[in-house]
């Protein structure tokens, strides 16, 4: 049986943070700390220097090759005879539950917003697609959210689809943190962006992951280049313990959170109520769904316990 170690050294090239970042090739820095603080999600730690070794040498590799596609559409044009239809280039974002998914996608959409080739860059996250929560409590299901029976597919598939063909205005639903539900009197609609970032823990799922035999289309179908979060399976557990005791002092406070009966909590209360929740629900979807999704990843970030970057693994 071949190592997870070894599968990594076959498919993929690995850097050093130190190796990584001296990729970057003098892009410029165009955030400031403010704009962190606005960018990173609870319980994150994220540094200037964080974005300046790790994500400015990805913002320009994904800048030479989106030009590299933005080359081939125009040449195929040539060739035809005809303008080609409009596309957005679509990266999408996988990974655990508090792993920090959300904040790199930000920073990416921040950061491949100032190049002048793809000035417009939209960002979505899976979490709308989730079943509103009265027919996951129907399907017997809540204690399945985020599994990827919890999505309605059909649907996330069709907006994908819509987005791929260079349909010019596509509407997504949106999700409250708050109510812990699909917001049903709001939308959000994607006008014919350069780049499309999709942010969900399943956007790598395909066919083989599915438990019948299908040809129906997946996400990954429509991706451009994918990404995949990475952490040691105990640091995500403690990461989102961590969170959740967060949540408790801030989101949960709020008279109006599907979750403000946790806001009381005393700390070994909510601790163990924060343990059972990632051991029933988020652990057992990460080992079973999430992380065997990894290697179909073209590019890994590896975190470390202080929740940096350490790692970083390129498809060869």
């Amino acid at each position: 049986m071949i190592s997870a170690h070894s599968a990594h050294q076959a498919l993929y090239q690995s850097f050093q943070r130190d190796q990584w970042s001296e990729l970057r090739n003098s892009v410029p820095m165009t955030l400031n700390e403010k704009d962190l603080e606005q960018l990173k999600g609870i319980n994150e730690r994220l540094s200037l220097a964080e974005v300046t070794d790790i994500y400015l040498p990805l913002s320009r590799l994904l800048n030479l090759i989106i030009k590299s596609k933005q080359q081939r559409s125009r040449v195929l044009g040539q060739f035809l005879n005809n303008e080609q239809p409009k596309t957005p280039y679509i990266i999408s974002i996988a990974g655990s539950v508090a792993v920090g998914k959300s904040t790199t996608a930000r920073i990416l959409q921040a950061l491949l917003q100032q190049w002048p080739e793809h000035p417009k860059v939209e960002l979505l996250t899976t979490d709308g697609f989730l079943y509103p929560l009265a027919e996951l409590k129907q399907k017997g299901l809540m204690q399945r959210k985020g599994f990827p029976e919890s999505y309605d597919m059909k649907m996330l598939v069709d907006f994908i689809s819509d987005i791929k063909s260079g349909k010019a205005n596509v509407n997504a639903p949106l999700y409250s943190h708050l109510s812990y539900d699909r917001i049903t009197d709001k939308q959000q609609s994607v006008v014919q962006p350069d780049i499309l970032i999709l942010e969900g823990l399943n956007v790598l799922q395909t066919g083989l992951d599915s438990s019948i035999q299908t040809h129906q289309p997946f996400v990954s179908d429509f991706v451009d280049f994918s990404i995949y979060v990475d952490a040691d399976y105990d640091l995500l557990k403690q990461w989102y313990i961590e969170r959740f005791l967060q949540f408790r002092d801030g989101a949960f406070a709020n008279k109006n959170s599907y979750f403000h009966h946790y806001a009381s909590l005393n700390d070994p209360t909510a601790n163990d109520i924060a343990e059972n929740i990632w051991d029933t629900i988020n652990g057992p979807n990460l080992v079973q769904n999430i992380l065997p999704t990894r290697e179909r990843a073209h590019l890994i970030l590896r975190k470390g316990r202080d929740h940096l970057m350490n790692q970083v693994l390129l498809r060869k």
